[in-house]
């Protein structure tokens, strides 16, 4: 790991210092939007999956061990086959992640205002859970954040604390100097008992407005914004 990173001193108006940010759904375009037009497809019912993972205790079960790294790929695709396959819905389980998350796309304007924060001397830490082998395929995630921590990597998922604390370690940030971004609420809910603030992620343009006004970063937040602090 090389050397400890040096701690980075808090604002005087306790504003954050650093940014955590999910992947998928903040980085990419919905999981969930991909998530339901393959449940639509396979099944009839756009919520398919998402009640699968929520419901069935023994696919929330499989998701878990897949994304701590416990449970292969190709272990999870035969485990939620036959999950779905209890469920009416008989499906190949060989690349069965790859076709679930075929809908996610980069969002550019999100990336975009990642590099713009870095080339402001914020560090920015990826803090993601980890869903199949060749999920960041096409993103070279290190030149985008100063940290990546994966769940199947660290063998702690979110919203475990372990996961953002490392994040914070990494970067040499208390967790009340961060702000954690994410699509996902209960996400957020798991950063704030460390005290790490949320920005709940439903629209890019909004959530960099937010940033922008956040850390005082005019090209980030738009015309009439205060430059850098």
């Amino acid at each position: 790991m090389g050397d400890a990173p040096e701690a980075i001193e808090a604002r005087p108006d306790g504003s954050p210092r650093a940014v955590l940010t999910d992947f998928g759904g903040v980085l990419t375009t919905s999981v969930l939007d991909s998530f339901r037009a393959w449940s639509t497809g396979a099944g009839d019912d756009p919520l398919l999956l998402e009640r699968l993972f929520r419901e069935d205790t023994e696919a929330s079960a499989l998701l878990v061990e897949h994304e701590c790294g416990r449970l292969s790929e190709a272990g999870f695709e035969r485990g939620i086959a036959g999950r779905l396959r209890e469920q009416g819905v008989v499906v190949e389980p060989a690349g069965l992640v790859a076709a679930i998350g075929a809908g996610m796309r980069p969002d550019e304007t999100m990336l975009a205002a990642l590099r713009e924060l870095r080339a402001q001397g914020i560090p920015v830490a990826i803090v993601s859970n980890a869903l199949g082998d060749d999920c960041y395929q096409g993103y070279d995630l290190d030149a985008l954040a100063d940290t990546v921590v994966i769940s199947s990597r660290i063998g702690s998922r979110k919203p475990g604390r372990r996961i953002y604390r490392t994040a914070c370690d990494r970067l040499g940030v208390e967790p009340s100097d961060c702000v954690m971004i994410d699509d996902l609420e209960h996400n957020l809910r798991g950063a704030a008992r460390l005290g790490i603030r949320g920005m709940h992620h439903l629209h890019s343009g909004e959530t960099v407005r937010a940033l922008g006004q956040l850390f005082g970063v005019g090209s980030l937040a738009g015309p009439g914004a205060p430059g850098p602090a």
